[in-house]
């Protein structure tokens, strides 16, 4: 029962334990957990070493729908192509929806780990690529996992129904979209809040939270530039796309330097400009590929109505044959915390991990999670949990290098398996506890 008075103080939203007693059943907590760390550490490797690409999550998919079952859940797999949703209801209550995120990346690993991953498969341009868990939804996944089995195996602690959703493809941005549209409003209760986390650089065993915009939204776009094409030496009678792609890119830097105002935020970065074959060809056209992230829907639409100016006013000034052509890439909302809810969240999490729990900034990475809470237009809660080794971690602040540690998408990134499998489970059990009704 120590797990109902520690979270069920919690879920009251006042704190009749004293400081010390919470403490106390959290050492108790400490204590149980340790016994589940082995076969957490156990699936962890596994779904690290068996990365797959965004959309095709079939293996780790069926591994936690397995998983699900065999503690009782009520499962529904192919939710939005590879989408698992595990209900597991218990009485009347809320309904709390916690979501990890399954796909990886098409970076090839590079940890030097035992258990680093060697697969290989073919992404969406049919192009064979190295795959790996370089962004760390491996721990996601292992950490619903666990919860989902310690809410099936203390059901006498709490009422209400839980969602478990796994989802595919945030990595690209379609997978929470997907979901929805694959009817999961009108297939499961309408929850009451939804919870998500994210394994960040930090020191492993924190927890950062943070009321209102804590992940940037980001935009990736395509632009192809029409040229004329011609034989190198002959440039007079050309339209040269390599110069107007090139002029163009400069120019865009331009936006957030004497654009956006020095207290506004936002990053336009140019990762990809492709033209041409040989060197003695001008081509017909150029393409650009642009990310963009903002924290703000204003500064968002003026960012991207100044890509299109800017681009449009560079094929106007080469007298070009015809507009560039704009795709989208992808798409991913902003991530906005409900403030009364990270309240609750953040006093929980205080109280649990002490000064441990902190205050996050807000990061320009992107997420598509908010999709759902957004579709169901209820709030939600986002937080990140540190995974870096305590001692590197603190040397590189102390040494101003915080930006040496491997970080999300980097072939080196590789979060400490302990105390950060155990802290990611904490955190999802704790924050579901805040709304969970007590038996």
């Amino acid at each position: 029962m120590w797990m109902a008075r520690l979270y069920w103080c919690l879920l009251k939203q006042k704190y009749s334990m004293t400081i010390s007693e919470i403490k106390a059943l959290h050492t108790h907590m400490n204590s149980a957990l340790e016994a589940m760390l082995p076969e957490m550490e156990a699936i962890y490797k596994d779904i690290h070493s068996h990365p797959e690409l965004s959309m095709q999550e079939q293996r780790t998919a069926q591994l936690a729908a397995d998983y699900l079952k065999k503690y009782g859940w009520e499962v529904t797999t192919g939710v939005g192509g590879t989408g698992v949703v595990g209900m597991l209801k218990n009485g009347d209550g809320p309904t709390v929806m916690l979501r990890a995120d399954m796909d990886a990346l098409p970076i090839t690993e590079a940890t030097g780990l035992p258990y680093a991953s060697t697969v290989r498969a073919t992404d969406d341009a049919g192009r064979e690529v190295g795959v790996s868990h370089a962004c760390g939804h491996d721990f996601h996944v292992t950490w619903l996992m666990g919860a989902a089995r310690l809410l099936a195996e203390n059901k006498e602690t709490w009422r209400g129904t839980v969602l478990a959703v796994f989802q595919p493809g945030e990595e690209v941005g379609l997978g929470a979209q997907a979901m929805m549209d694959d009817g999961m409003s009108s297939r499961f209760p309408r929850p009451d809040i939804i919870l998500g986390q994210h394994v960040m650089v930090g020191i492993a065993g924190s927890v950062g939270h943070r009321s209102g915009a804590i992940l940037s939204g980001g935009d990736s776009l395509q632009v192809k530039l029409f040229g004329r094409g011609s034989h190198g030496s002959q440039p007079q009678t050309s339209i040269d796309p390599v110069i107007m792609a090139a002029a163009t890119t400069l120019r865009l830097q331009t936006i957030v330097s004497r654009e956006i105002a020095p207290d506004d935020s936002a990053v336009v970065t140019v990762g990809s400009l492709q033209a041409g074959t040989k060197e003695n060809i001008i081509p017909d056209d150029a393409t650009l590929k642009l990310n963009i992230r903002t924290f703000d829907e204003d500064v968002r639409t003026h960012v991207m109505a100044a890509v299109k100016r800017i681009c449009c006013a560079e094929c106007q000034a080469s007298n070009t044959p015809k507009a560039p052509e704009f795709t989208t890439i992808s798409h991913y909302p902003l991530t906005e915390n409900d403030a009364a809810a990270t309240a609750r969240v953040a006093e929980a999490f205080d109280a649990v991990f002490g000064e441990l729990s902190y205050e996050t900034p807000r990061r320009s990475a992107s997420e598509d999670f908010s999709v759902f809470g957004r579709e169901w237009k209820v709030p939600y809660v986002f937080w990140f949990v540190g995974g870096t080794d305590k001692e590197v971690f603190l040397n590189a602040q102390n040494n101003k290098a915080i930006n040496t540690i491997p970080s999300n998408h980097s072939p080196q990134f590789a979060p400490v398996l302990h105390p950060t499998l155990k802290t990611g489970f904490q955190t999802m059990i704790t924050a579901a506890a805040v709304w969970l009704n007590v038996p």
